[in-house]
């Protein structure tokens, strides 16, 4: 037998070995890495809490909807139905798209309010989903005020990119849903629920899930924004009359019709819950105080 000269290759360090890593056995590194990555971002960029923005990714501003449906108006093509199909969408768009702007203009007069703030870290930092639609409108408005805001992406099969208003050293990028529902919920001081789908549904009921059996250890103002809509999505006082939650849940959110509204009622219970005595405590609290433990 040969002796063999040669020293055999050392192995890669576990960290570095990005078959394990990307393997099943791999799965709770990948896991821990979405909680402690994002973690270590919110204490260098010295975030507090924030306010977070829901709804759908669908919708347009005003501008882009309009010259949508009068591009499909001069279509000189025969009114088939793919035709009126598209044009009844574009109508809808239009007239959608007034929740974009007022998203715009709510999550301006909130971060104008929030950068005044005096405090060591930034409080009620706008966040959304980073996507299109009701979440470009809210990064949108709190970077027109001058101020940061958050983007918590989902990596998606039809590639959901991140929109262009988001703070860059706030982009995020999540794999696991459940990671990101957690980053929603760990920092939120308040929830704004605008027109949306299955998604937007499903953030809202389990803020409320956690609120109604008091698995919070704070204060989460939840604000629906435009009943019209919401009515004919969901009948809430149905929960009521079939007995299946009783009537004080349907205090656990506020309806609301204008940024305005939806302002005064934020920057009020914001005020009223989460900044009294705030100078004194500031001190006493951690980079990232515990604001969203569950109660054992």
């Amino acid at each position: 037998m040969n002796e063999k000269t040669d020293k055999l290759k050392r192995a890669p360090l576990a960290y570095e070995n990005e078959p394990f890593l990307n393997s099943a056995d791999g799965r709770i590194l990948r896991i821990l890495s979405e909680y402690q990555e994002p973690l270590a971002r919110f204490r260098r960029e010295q975030i507090q809490d924030t306010v977070v923005f829901f709804g759908s990714a669908r919708f347009q501003g005003s501008v882009a909807a309009k010259e949508y449906l009068h591009a499909l108006e001069k279509n000189d093509a025969p009114a088939s139905r793919d035709h009126r199909d598209n044009m009844k969408r574009a109508e809808a768009a239009v007239d959608m798209a007034r929740y974009y702007e007022d998203a715009r203009r709510l999550a301006f007069l909130l971060t104008e309010w929030s950068i005044q703030i005096p405090a060591r870290r930034h409080r009620f930092v706008v966040t959304t989903g980073g996507g299109p639609g009701i979440m470009e409108a809210a990064n949108l408005g709190a970077f027109e005020a001058g101020g940061k805001s958050i983007g918590l992406n989902i990596n998606l099969p039809s590639e959901q990119y991140p929109n262009r208003y988001i703070t860059p050293a706030l982009n995020f990028e999540f794999h696991y849903f459940f990671m990101r529902k957690f980053w929603f919920a760990y920092l939120a001081k308040a929830l704004v629920i605008f027109p949306g789908g299955f998604g937007t549904i499903d953030e809202l009921f389990e803020i409320l899930t956690l609120a109604q059996t008091d698995k919070l250890a704070k204060k989460i103002l939840v604000v629906i924004y435009g009943s019209e809509y919401w009515h004919r999505v969901i009948n809430f006082q149905a929960f009521v009359d079939a007995g299946t939650v009783s009537p004080e849940d349907l205090n656990l959110f506020k309806f609301v019709e204008t940024p305005e509204d939806a302002f005064r009622f934020l920057r009020d219970g914001l005020t009223q819950y989460h900044l009294g005595g705030a100078p004194k405590k500031e001190k006493e609290q951690e980079v990232l105080p515990e604001i969203a433990r569950t109660r054992p």
